[in-house]
């Protein structure tokens, strides 16, 4: 047996090591990959559809420390597909109540709830050291806001989007020479619509929510490929996809030259 297994099964409680038999058994993750992912710390921005399926997952996946942001309350629409959320939370703020239940997922993992949305400072304070940020926002405003932070801390960037039947994910890595949100911002202007304006299809969210859970976690684990800057759509009606890169833009307010 390699020496750094040995050090990790001393490291990692035998329970634990049965809880994530099943991701210590890919090739792809093992013992080490999955030391990495309890290492971790999370950042996820905004406790609706996406964030519900993204924590869900990254949680029940063993992630160390997660740190939610959110300072919407749980509403009867939300329940469609908001799904850490319940009728009898009801008004209460949706960091707390995804926190309550994420909690009786996995009890190991150290989950923080801010009752409002992150704003420049507050990610300086309780973010700067986040293996990656997930932004699972709905509007243009807090995305940017984020991806300045990721851009000034070189943090990885998750992205996720859903309306309609329609579906968006981009990661950026935050290398050098490779884009950021901004570079995908600056080619648009108009205000996108919201779910209250245009309507939602349910499992949408949890799709791309969960795809941004799983490129979260091959982020921290170093397991696959992550392409920075491919944007990739999916129309759930066809269930078809399509994926383009985006080049990094030299007039990139917040990345460019």
């Amino acid at each position: 047996m390699k020496l750094w297994m040995v050090n990790v099964i001393k490291e990692m409680e035998y329970s634990q090591m049965l809880r994530f038999s099943r991701h210590i058994m890919l090739p792809e993750i093992e013992l080490e990959g999955q030391e990495r992912l309890i290492n971790s710390h999370i950042v996820v921005v905004g406790l609706g559809g996406l964030g519900c399926a993204a924590a869900q997952y990254l949680t029940a996946s063993g992630i160390g420390r997660l740190t939610l942001f959110d300072g919407d309350i749980v509403e009867n629409t939300n329940l469609q597909r908001q799904v850490l959320h319940t009728e009898a939370r009801i008004g209460t703020n949706k960091a707390r109540s995804a926190k309550e239940s994420l909690e009786s997922i996995n009890s190991h993992t150290e989950i923080q709830a801010f009752e409002i949305m992150a704003d420049e400072k507050l990610l300086d304070e309780l973010a700067s050291t986040a293996s990656v940020v997930v932004d699972c926002t709905d509007n243009l405003e807090a995305r940017n806001l984020i991806n300045q932070f990721c851009v000034r801390k070189k943090i990885p960037l998750v992205c996720g989007a859903g309306i309609r039947f329609e579906g968006h994910l981009i990661v950026f890595t935050m290398e050098d020479d490779t884009p950021c949100y901004g570079c995908l911002s600056n080619l648009f202007n108009s205000p996108q619509l919201s779910c209250s304006e245009s309507g939602v299809f349910s499992p949408i969210v949890g799709i791309i929510g969960a795809m941004q859970a799983s490129e979260a976690i091959k982020i921290c684990t170093g397991a696959g490929t992550v392409k920075t800057g491919q944007l990739m759509t999916l129309d759930a009606l066809k269930m078809e996809t399509n994926s383009f890169m985006l080049p990094k833009q030299p007039n990139c307010s917040v990345c460019g030259n």
